[in-house]
């Protein structure tokens, strides 16, 4: 007998059921959220412990990877022009296939549609995005993706790329918006990050500064003081090279006195003119000057060759005061290197201008020292000629008074004798006198200066200004004769190359290395005819051989001509 309650009893049953089932996906998925919102915290709190840039920027792409279940993940960071990625740190794509493919993207197709457009972007399929326009060789398939900007104080830092939804989902409205916070978590993280990296190498830039400071006031010389300056500068700023350029006496020219790192060689004692270098356009702006790549920059002379593989430079003056810049110090880094930032170009213009600082302070240190040495000249001046020189003097006239009372012949022959000697010793007192009171030459009368005049002066003749460079002490070690004997030659050097070289390049080389002075001078041009006049050279050869040198011409293999003029240094 069959129940009529049965059917009433089994339809509450069956919806009892279904509310189970979906009380229990509620549930689930209640448990799936609360799994990922604890994700997310966590990789809030990972993201924001750390204090190095490069690892909080690993850091977040490995987190974002983890929580929206992506199977490739990347941060890419725009660069400073604000159009393309001036760095790319990923995340499932191993070394040996980022080798296959090739350099990292720079901010092309679906990259740049972020950047040009920095909005929460989310596809199905690349591919079907007008933006999209493939990918290279080698590189992994990808269908999906997500992607979120980072903002760092209201400004785009860069952009968080994830592709490849694991199981073959598309990305939703809950990866979009856990993404969205992470990159606000990230954007705290990062500012965080440089802070802290701002002022670790603040730090290391007063750390540098008190060092030169103590350098100078402990009386090192300006040549110590530059190379430190070089040398700290070179390793905080992360670069190959380092120069310090001075400007030289009565000319519109700089002498790079210090370099250190790649090829320094090339650079030392190089002279540059203000208009062609950005040393030159640093110094005579009195601001940075920065370039992107220095070995193909236009405003660089090319020549001679000396910024090869090197790429990002920058060039700041040292010292700002109302008599100018003192110098210039610049930065090159390896090409593939980011490029200066304005930040990083103020702290090196900071720096540069507290070194300039101790520079002048060591300097009237340095003047007081003279003074008082000088004043210590003319007072032993003085007292010789007052008191010295008086005394001998009465002594001698009392000597050749008492001569004539004297009858023997030997003993008066020995007072005679005496009074000349006084004589003598007086004439002595009276030549040290006036080496002490004797003051140097003015600026400009170095041979460093001469050379450079002369270059300059032949420019006009010539069609182009000639490279100099000039190496060692040459100033100091190459006494006066000798000298005029370098500027006579080097001038009619360089009037020969004028008029029969037809050269369009030209390069000066002086160097001393305390025993020897060395003059060369090359040109590109059509070299020296066999039958040609040789008065000019005939000129230089006899005045190499007046001091006891040599003139040595030849023709390279490059063509042109290279003449050498060689004469050794009388001994210190």
């Amino acid at each position: 007998m069959t129940n009529p309650d049965e059917p009433r009893l089994r339809l509450p049953r069956l919806k009892l059921d279904e509310l189970l089932e979906e009380l229990q996906a509620r549930i689930d998925a209640a448990r799936a959220t609360q799994g990922r919102v604890h994700s997310l915290l966590e990789a809030v709190l990972a993201v924001g412990r750390e204090l190095d840039l490069e690892q909080a920027l690993h850091a977040i792409v490995d987190a974002a990877a983890v929580l929206v279940d992506a199977g490739y993940a990347a941060l890419g960071v725009i660069g400073p022009d604000g159009r393309r990625l001036s760095g790319f740190h990923t995340v499932g794509v191993t070394e040996e296939e980022i080798s296959r493919i090739g350099p990292y993207p720079e901010g092309h197709g679906i990259l740049g549609e972020l950047i040009r457009h920095p909005e929460p972007l989310r596809l199905a399929k690349i591919s079907e995005h007008p933006a999209s326009y493939g990918f290279p060789p080698n590189h992994p398939p990808m269908r999906s993706f997500l992607g979120v900007p980072i903002r760092v104080r209201d400004q785009v830092f860069g952009n968080l790329y994830l592709t490849e939804k694991r199981g073959g989902a598309e990305f939703d409205e809950e990866d979009e918006s856990v993404l969205s916070t992470l990159a606000v978590a990230a954007g705290v993280a990062i500012d965080n990050a440089r802070l802290y990296e701002d002022s670790r190498l603040r730090e290391r830039w007063l750390r540098a500064n008190a060092e030169i400071t103590h350098s100078l006031m402990s009386g090192s010389e300006r040549s110590e003081a530059l190379g430190l300056i070089a040398e700290r500068a070179r390793e905080i700023a992360g670069s190959a090279l380092a120069a310090v350029a001075m400007p030289m006496a009565d000319t519109a020219s700089l002498c790079v006195e210090i370099a250190v790192g790649v090829d320094a060689e090339a650079h030392r004692g190089l002279v540059l003119p203000l208009h062609e270098s950005l040393m030159g356009l640093a110094y005579s702006g009195v601001a940075p000057v920065a370039s992107d790549d220095i070995t193909h920059d236009t405003r660089v002379c090319p020549e001679p060759p000396r910024f090869g593989g090197l790429g990002p430079a920058v060039a700041v003056p040292i010292g700002t005061g109302e008599g100018g810049p003192r110098g210039v110090v610049l930065l090159a880094r390896e090409v593939g290197r980011p490029v200066f930032s304005e930040k990083e170009a103020e702290m090196l213009r900071g720096f540069a201008a507290q070194a300039a600082i101790a520079m002048e302070l060591a300097e009237r240190r340095q003047d007081a020292e003279q003074i008082a040495v000088l004043q210590d000249r003319d007072r032993i001046a003085r007292d010789l000629h007052d008191l010295a020189i008086q005394r001998l003097f009465a002594t001698g006239m009392t000597l050749q008074s008492a001569g004539r009372f004297i009858e023997h012949p030997e003993a008066s022959e020995r007072v005679l004798r005496a009074v000349d000697d006084l004589d003598e010793t007086i004439k002595i007192i009276r030549s040290t006198i006036f080496g002490l009171r004797a003051h140097e030459g003015g600026a400009g009368s170095g041979l460093r200066a001469r050379v450079v005049r002369v270059a300059g002066e032949t420019a006009p003749l010539l069609g182009f200004a000639p490279s100099v460079r000039m190496e060692g002490l040459v100033d100091t070690d190459v006494p006066r004769d000798i000298a005029d004997h370098v500027v006579a030659v080097l001038s009619e050097a360089l009037t020969n190359v004028a008029r029969h070289a037809h050269a369009d390049r030209a390069q000066v080389v002086l160097t001393t290395d305390g025993h020897e002075v060395s003059l060369t001078v090359s040109d590109n041009g059509v070299g020296i005819p066999p039958g040609g006049r040789r008065s000019g050279l005939r000129n230089m050869a006899e005045r190499a051989e007046q001091l006891g040198g040599r003139l040595d011409v030849s023709g390279p293999d490059g063509g042109g001509a290279r003449l050498e003029w060689r004469v050794p240094l009388p001994e210190q």
